[in-house]
């Protein structure tokens, strides 16, 4: 019950703060310190790192650094025969409506090429925890709320913990020899692959993963890929775990033989509006994710049609469901400082599109 605990917790936090129509995160500086419950901040203006302490009471604080994180507080203790007491991580893609800046998630399994991911994590003793890379996954490109899916890679534990269910078997996946657990924690399957002895860094494939995951039936091609994200479930203890390097990369999406984009804006000394609206030749594009960078002295304040990423500098803005086949149109407001300029690249779906 593990992450059915978390998820509503998480779940909580989003209605009390209240959803829009798009998220911003703050972008982080190494030595940022998150203590927040479900604090988060943007770093390297491509991750998104989150305090996540969502089993427990006590406090947690980590430090945000270049490449990750570490824990430097965390006073919770949970039962080694249930949860954990959080799941602090850094992350790409979507997790309960905070998307990664420029992120090209969710997108179908059938349409991405590979998913590269490099992690680096640091250890320490006395503690209790596992060392979880999580992969999530649903039936629809959902950007909020509990996937259907988690995939679980243990590269390390430490102490009387086990994953959800129970063992199903062993395989090799990456080259690796792996024992492969498998359950529901009443919200979402679970499928972990835990690591027979600790895995410090590894540069790997996450669809190798994943392909694993469909023979065994669990998930089709017309599935989505969410997020991918990097962390540590102490049950008690963690000072000083840390995850020193994170880099995650997808490849693919959805994308027409060619595209444009129109967009037209109108603006006044402080502000101004703008008008954007992408079309298509080719086969149809089910879910979109445009990205482009704004001029300096511009800030988005406001947007519909769409969910956007950022605020200022590099954005995107990604499709809310009723609109994800192309063509398609979105809008925003936002205030200028200097000189008005618009934006002259854009990509969908992670392929470069034209400026009509």
């Amino acid at each position: 019950m593990r992450r059915a605990i978390r998820a509503l917790a998480a779940a909580v936090l989003f209605v009390a703060v209240g959803l829009t129509t798009f998220t911003f995160a703050g972008s982080a500086h190494a030595d940022t310190q998150i203590c927040e419950q479900f604090g988060s901040t943007t770093v390297g203006g491509r991750y998104v790192v989150m305090n996540n302490r969502w089993g427990s009471a006590a406090e947690q604080c980590v430090n945000v650094t270049v490449g990750g994180f570490s824990i430097t507080k965390q006073d919770g203790v949970g039962n080694t025969g249930g949860a954990p007491v959080s799941y602090p991580a850094i992350y790409y893609g979507c997790h309960y409506a905070n998307c990664s800046p420029g992120t090209n998630l969710p997108l179908r399994l059938a349409a991405i090429s590979s998913v590269t991911s490099d992690i680096s994590y640091h250890y320490v003793s006395g503690a209790t925890y596992d060392a979880a890379y999580d992969i999530w996954l649903d039936p629809t490109p959902r950007r909020d709320g509990v996937n259907a899916m988690e995939i679980m890679i243990w590269f390390h534990r430490q102490g009387p913990i086990q994953p959800v269910g129970a063992v199903v078997g062993t395989t090799t996946v990456g080259g690796r020899a792996w024992e492969v657990w498998r359950g529901s924690n009443g919200a979402n399957e679970v499928i972990s692959y835990v690591a027979p002895a600790p895995i410090a860094s590894w540069k790997f494939s996450v669809l190798d993963f994943i392909d694993d995951v469909k023979r065994r039936g669990a998930v089709t091609d017309s599935w989505y890929l969410t997020s991918v994200q990097a962390g540590f479930e102490p049950w008690s203890g963690g000072v000083g775990l840390a995850v020193s390097d994170f880099f995650a990369e997808v490849t693919g999406g959805d994308t027409p033989a060619s595209c444009r984009v129109t967009y037209a804006a109108e603006n006044w000394n402080t502000g101004f509006v703008a008008t954007v609206t992408i079309a298509a030749d080719g086969g149809p594009v089910d879910g979109w994710t445009l990205g482009f960078t704004l001029p300096p002295g511009q800030r988005i304040t406001h947007a519909w049609n769409a969910a956007m990423t950022g605020d200022s500098g590099a954005v995107s803005a990604r499709d809310l469901g009723y609109n994800a086949r192309i063509p398609a149109s979105f809008g925003f407001q936002g205030t200028v400082d200097g000189g008005f300029a618009t934006p002259t690249a854009f990509t969908l779906n992670g392929s470069p599109c034209t400026n009509a």
